[in-house]
């Protein structure tokens, strides 16, 4: 009886615990290993920002642009140092030490360039 008493405890716990991870926004499980993991949000839902600040390297063999910029208001975001996705057709207007300011899309963990202008 004891035995019994106690599997049906230990289950009624990892079930409380799978409900909860359900629950989490954000959140969803993997139906084969309980591992939770982020659910992909749809470009739909991306966010457009507005930045400004200065080109510190190029990188266009991966198509990145790293930008130390000022805060970011819609997302608040403090002042940091980050990189983004950006076009070739982008990159090759800008130089390292560039003062700029763009508008970037936000997806999930990545950045994109959408558009960036020199600041004159």
């Amino acid at each position: 009886m004891k035995l019994t008493l106690i599997a049906l405890t230990s289950s009624l716990i990892a079930l409380s615990f799978v409900a909860q991870a359900e629950e989490m926004p954000g959140m969803k499980m993997d139906a084969m290993t309980m591992d939770a993991k982020p659910i992909e949000q749809p470009s739909a839902t991306a966010l457009v920002a507005d930045a400004s600040g200065t080109i510190k390297a190029i990188d266009s063999s991966r198509q990145k642009v790293t930008i130390a910029h000022g805060a970011v208001p819609a997302l608040q975001w403090p002042p940091m140092t980050m990189g983004f996705r950006a076009t070739e057709a982008q990159l090759a207007a800008l130089k390292v030490g560039d003062k700029v300011n763009f508008k970037f899309q936000q997806e999930g963990a990545a950045s994109t360039i959408v558009s960036i202008d020199v600041a004159k």
